[in-house]
């Protein structure tokens, strides 16, 4: 018959165990807190340094600024695909976002550091470029051209990245320029203003022929889709 013997720990031996494991809880804890507060930090920055100022809704914090939609992060819904955008955008049906003649331009914003983004015309998805949103006007003409561009939190920004192209726009302010170039001619507009709208919001899209306009539309707070980010701007005539 054989033994086998154990030697049994020191108290020493098990007060250090135990300190180890109570570092490794602490340091957890730590990343959690930390991963917790870079995404929620830099939503409650937007709401009191921005959102405040420029929103046109009453109180961008109250339940009525919100959609219907009960799905903040977009876990269930693909807001790549801009025919999600908009609740009860009847026009948004995939016979009008379905075009075969897709073509393109180029989009930039100096101060954003975005520089010949491609703009797609007949396509939905905002993975792969910005979107000019269907039926409105193009650059340099008479009416609104509408681009969208998919945005994520700001610390996670990339000028090259369709996915994330957008996430600052919210800092623009009135009289920055946005550039375009189109059709071998170059269109420079100018900031006019920015407000958030509802989801339900489709008064954005409408096209006012008098004027030419250029607008951008992402959705905010940064990271979330509860609403949309609109910035407007005016052909330059210098």
């Amino acid at each position: 018959m054989s033994y086998i013997y154990l030697k049994k720990p020191t108290p020493q031996q098990k007060n250090t165990k135990a300190a180890k494991k109570k570092i490794v809880a602490a340091l957890f804890l730590c990343f959690g807190i930390f991963f917790l507060s870079s995404a929620i930090f830099p939503i409650l920055k937007y709401q009191i340094q921005y959102s405040i100022n420029f929103s046109k809704l009453l109180n961008p914090l109250s339940n009525q600024s919100y959609g219907t939609s009960k799905n903040i992060l977009g876990a269930a819904t693909d807001y790549t695909q801009i025919s999600n955008w908009f609740e009860n955008d009847s026009s948004s049906s995939n016979q009008i976002f379905s075009n075969d003649q897709t073509f393109t331009y180029f989009l930039s914003i100096p101060k954003l550091k975005i520089k010949n983004a491609v703009v797609t015309v007949g396509s939905m998805d905002l993975k792969k470029s910005l979107i000019q949103y269907p039926q409105t006007a193009l650059p340099g003409q008479l009416g609104n051209a509408i681009i969208f561009g998919h945005s994520v939190l700001p610390q996670f920004f990339n000028s090259k990245n369709y996915s994330t192209i957008f996430s600052t726009l919210y800092t623009l302010k009135q009289g920055d320029e946005i550039i375009i170039s189109y059709d071998s001619m170059e269109y420079k507009y100018i900031v006019d203003e920015m407000f958030e709208v509802k989801p339900t919001d489709l008064s954005v899209l409408v096209q006012n022929y008098d004027q030419k306009n250029l607008t951008l539309i992402t959705c905010t707070p940064p990271g979330t889709y509860l609403r949309r980010l609109v910035v407007k701007s005016s052909l330059s005539v210098k």
